[in-house]
């Protein structure tokens, strides 16, 4: 098992799954920006890695428009040096339009999290030596205003099949990379974590998740995280 078999198969999964009221647009990177998803696993995914961070899901402007974990395009384009064509969802929000590459507005959380890595490991190869990070779910979901509905916000009914694929997913993931940490960036995350790979010989933990929307993100994200890492057990360069 390998990350495209693993990629393809969660597609595969998620493809019939609906979502209803009020939820009205679901975007899927990972099939119209799969070119750029596909570089980012080439380059930077084979294993052995020594940490896995996993976020939630997508943010509009961050792995909507790249197809890249907290996929920020200036980071990805300047640091992780990906560059891809990307299409279009299905279907596309008036409010939450896709322009790839193009786009101009910018993810915080995404100059947040590569921001870290950039300042801390200097190049792409020394982060992704010991790290990886992955999406749980990649999955965007848009209410009628455009407003975004995190997964643990939807209906059991909903939610319950979106997690038994996401999981399975998560668990193949850790699998094939086989690091010794598994860590959730934020509550939601974590928990699925939690839950996955109990069984499995990782140590597992929770950071900061550094959306703007979170009160102590905007208090220091990088000395904070520094910090949590350590009291997990993972050194960083200094």
């Amino acid at each position: 098992m390998n990350h495209q078999t693993i990629t393809d198969q969660l597609i595969k999964a998620l493809a019939p799954l609906h979502f209803g009221s009020p939820v009205t647009h679901v975007y899927n990177p990972l099939v119209y920006a799969r070119p750029a998803y596909d570089q980012y696993l080439a380059r930077f995914g084979l294993p052995p890695k020594e940490v896995v961070l996993v976020g939630m899901n997508p943010g509009p402007w961050g792995m909507v428009q790249t197809g890249i974990p907290f996929g920020e395009v200036e980071s990805v384009r300047d640091w992780l040096g990906i560059k891809a064509s990307i299409g279009k969802p299905q279907e596309m929000h008036p409010k939450r339009p896709v322009s790839g590459f193009d786009c101009s507005r910018r993810e915080v959380s995404g100059q947040r999290v590569w921001g870290w890595a950039r300042d801390v490991f200097g190049t792409p190869e020394r982060f992704f030596k010991r790290f990886f990070i992955a999406n749980y779910c990649p999955l965007a979901f848009i209410e009628k205003t455009g407003r975004n509905r995190t997964p643990d916000k939807l209906r059991a009914e909903e939610k319950n099949p979106l997690l038994d694929a996401c999981d399975q997913a998560l668990l193949q993931t850790v699998e094939y990379l086989s690091p010794r940490y598994v860590i959730g960036v934020g509550a939601f995350a974590a928990e699925r974590i939690n839950r996955m790979c109990r069984d499995l010989k990782t140590v597992t933990g929770r950071i900061t998740h550094p959306s703007p929307a979170n009160p102590l993100a905007n208090r220091g994200w990088s000395a904070r995280i520094t910090t949590e890492f350590n009291q997990i057990g993972i050194s960083l360069p200094v």
